[in-house]
């Protein structure tokens, strides 16, 4: 497995309940401020196999952004359950709950 791969994946282990990363946020902190692409391809990928919580990760917008509707709708439904306000049309208050590391969680990664 590719460093850059291994490091997305233990980002998105370590958001918390309640919080979400966006994907140009977790590309960034895993070293490629540009991957943001990349972290959708390890999520399509790699969530079943490794159990990420793939449905607290969202686009720089803070909107669900999975275009099929049953795809959403579950997204959706995982973040309200995690107490995530989550709009219909799918938005959510980054500001509220975006998940930012601490600096010495950083620098696990």
């Amino acid at each position: 497995m590719q460093p850059f791969t291994q490091r997305v994946i233990d980002i998105i282990k370590h958001i918390p309940e309640g919080r979400v990363m966006t994907y140009g946020q977790v590309a960034e902190q895993a070293g490629s401020r540009r991957g943001a692409r990349q972290v959708v391809r390890i999520l399509h990928a790699m969530s079943n196999a490794h159990k990420l919580p793939w449905h607290r990760v969202v686009n720089a917008k803070g909107e669900v952004a999975i275009p099929d509707d049953e795809g959403r709708f579950l997204q959706m439904m995982h973040l309200q359950g995690e107490g995530i306000e989550v709009s219909e049309s799918g938005k959510l208050d980054l500001e509220r709950y975006r998940h930012s590391p601490p600096a010495w969680e950083e620098e696990r990664f």
